[in-house]
């Protein structure tokens, strides 16, 4: 069960408190800046943990301006698409609203999911077709990841320097883990990161979680064991990790 920190309030509440009910997501982003971007990867992830659950979810852009220029960069990032928001008064009998924002002002109503902002950015101001020289731009939505949401991250040098060589190493890890015979998720692996994300969006436990499993004995964890839960835990992360399948080696 997803649980999320209101942040109006302070207290843990569900993030789809009806089963099976619809839940609507309201990214709230102002302009183009790497702050908005921040915003519509935390709504980004929020969608996909409670599909991940089961739960339907309605997931729609709040923006005034540079709407096509915000689509586009979430859409290099690996966001999955947004819907407009018109008329927010107007919605399909949804069961929770959760709004994702920087400025509580944002939301006017239902939970509010406030997201840090981004500081050290080269590019913090405007989000350029360049993305701060990341060539790879899996290597910024993994530093941004690496954040608790709602504490301040850096996008500097340091931060894509070494999202980067982490997601070479893993993205390597996974395509030799693929050569070895499929086995199945430990039952305990599974949990943990199931916690993690479930405990207020945690990812940086769960991106903790696949670094003890990167570090593990390998008799104590088979490779094909490895790469299910990688690929398991990518379909929250959204950082193809399977990208290199078949590459030569």
């Amino acid at each position: 069960m997803l649980r999320i920190t209101d942040d109006r309030t302070g207290e843990l509440v569900e993030a789809a408190p009806v089963r099976r009910g619809l839940t609507r997501v309201e990214a709230h982003a102002p302009g183009c800046d790497a702050g908005a971007l921040r915003v519509l990867l935390v709504a980004d992830l929020l969608v996909r943990a409670l599909e991940l659950g089961g739960t339907p979810v309605w997931a729609l852009l709040n923006a005034e301006r540079q709407r096509a220029e915000l689509r586009a960069c979430a859409a290099t990032l690996g966001n999955r698409p947004l819907e407009d928001s018109h008329d927010t008064t107007t919605g399909l009998g949804e069961a929770q609203i959760v709004h994702v924002a920087q400025d509580p002002a944002a939301a006017p109503d239902g939970v509010l999911l406030r997201v840090g902002s981004v500081v050290s950015s080269p590019w913090a101001s405007t989000v350029p077709a360049d993305w701060g020289g990341a060539a790879d731009t899996a290597v910024v939505r993994l530093a941004l990841l690496s954040v608790p949401r709602g504490a301040p991250a850096r996008l500097d040098d340091a931060a894509l320097g070494a999202a980067g060589a982490t997601l070479a190493r893993w993205r390597r890890a996974v395509a030799g883990w693929a050569r070895r015979p499929s086995r199945p998720i430990p039952d305990d692996v599974r949990a943990r990161l199931r916690a993690a994300w479930e405990d207020d969006l945690d990812i940086p436990a769960v991106l903790d979680v696949l670094r003890g499993m990167e570090e593990a004995a390998p008799d104590d964890l088979p490779e094909g064991a490895r790469f299910e839960t990688y690929v398991y835990a990518d379909r929250l992360l959204g950082l193809d990790l399977a990208r290199d399948l078949g590459a030569p080696t």
